[in-house]
């Protein structure tokens, strides 16, 4: 789980495109001034990323957008923080549990919401392109509940 957390702080910390701004300083943001970014190497390859607040690597509150193709699936994990995901656009598919089941999965259109816990073993998949935005509490962690399936021990 260190590993996860020290990979996800330095691949946001060497990011340009994925500068975070000072929660305390108030700010504002369109859709067009979304810095979008590779996705950290703890999620599978495909997605992208943007911050809108905070910084996803440190301690405290942080609002992320995560931009996944049709297809694209984030085997079951959990989180030491509760994560609440709001859909933006598309088809968001999540469900509880140790494995990706697609037939026991909830779909998602836009503007769904789910509120999930902390450290509560879910899983997610996108059947379009899919823009979800995320809240949640730094620094990211994820912990994949079969190891094998972390994206980032296999590079």
């Amino acid at each position: 789980m260190r590993l996860l957390m020290i990979t996800t702080a330095l691949f946001l910390a060497t990011t340009g495109s994925l500068i975070a701004q000072d929660p305390k300083a108030g700010h504002a943001m369109r859709a067009d001034q979304l810095q979008w970014g590779a996705a950290p190497s703890v999620l599978p390859k495909g997605a992208q990323l943007a911050v809108l607040s905070g910084d996803p690597s440190k301690s405290g509150p942080f609002t992320i957008r995560l931009k996944a193709p049709a297809g694209y699936k984030i085997p079951a994990h959990n989180h030491p923080t509760a994560e609440r995901v709001t859909v933006i656009s598309g088809d968001f598919h999540f469900g509880m549990g140790d494995k990706l089941d697609e037939a026991k999965a909830e779909r998602l259109g836009s503007g769904g919401f789910v509120d999930l816990p902390a450290k509560m073993n879910h899983y997610a998949f996108m059947s379009t392109e899919t823009v979800v935005q995320i809240d949640s509490e730094g620094p990211f962690a994820i912990t994949y509940v079969n190891p094998a399936d972390d994206p980032s021990k296999s590079q």
